[in-house]
């Protein structure tokens, strides 16, 4: 494994990160797993969502746990899938939850580059994964490197947090709610959605919540075609 960095001013803003001992630790043990097991997303993708979603554009966080562990799913952003890959049972709620909010239909894929190029970042806590164990990458370091991102985001101020689960509920904590909006829910996994996910109206308090900030709204209804993102 090489040595991946992020090529935009999210690297200024982790660039000490990746100094620290424990990034130096984290990128051995990334190097063998790949090198002697699968791991998802592959290696040119694991900052995909800072890629997409440069420090200076975040309006919003949908913060995830870790990556989808099937083949063909993960490719760096929380919640979302490579193009012609199942819809997840956690982001189909997601998508039920966005037509009960606002209206918005269902697409055929989960692609959601669209929302992220619109300044949503779409982070997981850990993110990577090896293939069909969910959390196997989780305690490794990957935590202080999304907690830092958090916090930076949290420094610059006028961001939405939106947390799902208890999981990522507990990063509320590092969150400076005097200058930032913290939405949260619990996680629209099967199991949990119907204990307050659905009804909890996400978009439409994210899009008021930016507004009050002074930004544009997201546009949350996705292509029909991911190519066209």
């Amino acid at each position: 494994m090489t040595k991946i960095l992020i090529h935009d001013d999210w690297q200024a803003v982790l660039s000490t990160e990746f100094d620290k001992t424990y990034y130096k630790t984290l990128h051995q043990f990334l190097k063998s797993e790949y090198q002697t097991k699968t791991i998802y997303p592959d290696m040119y993708h694991i900052f995909q969502a800072f890629e997409w979603t440069p420090f200076a554009k975040v309006k919003v966080v949908i913060l995830g746990q870790d990556p989808y562990h099937g083949p063909n799913q993960a490719h760096g952003c929380s919640f979302s899938v490579m193009p012609g890959t199942k819809i997840p049972p956690s982001l189909v709620n997601i998508y039920k939850e966005l037509e009960s909010d606002l209206g918005i239909k269902p697409v055929n894929h989960g692609y959601l580059k669209h929302w992220a190029e619109q300044g949503v970042l779409l982070l997981n806590s850990v993110l990577t994964v090896e293939d069909g164990h969910a959390f196997s990458h989780r305690g490794k370091g990957w935590e202080q490197l999304t907690d830092k991102a958090i916090e930076k985001l949290s420094e610059k101020g006028g961001v939405v947090f939106v947390l799902w689960g208890n999981a990522a509920k507990a990063k509320g904590a590092m969150i400076d709610t005097t200058k930032n909006t913290i939405i949260s829910a619990p996680h629209p996994s099967p199991l949990a959605a119907y204990h307050g996910f659905f009804g909890s109206k996400p978009f439409s308090k994210v899009n008021q919540a930016l507004i009050q900030f002074g930004e544009s709204p997201i546009d949350w209804q996705l292509p029909e075609n991911p190519g066209e993102v």
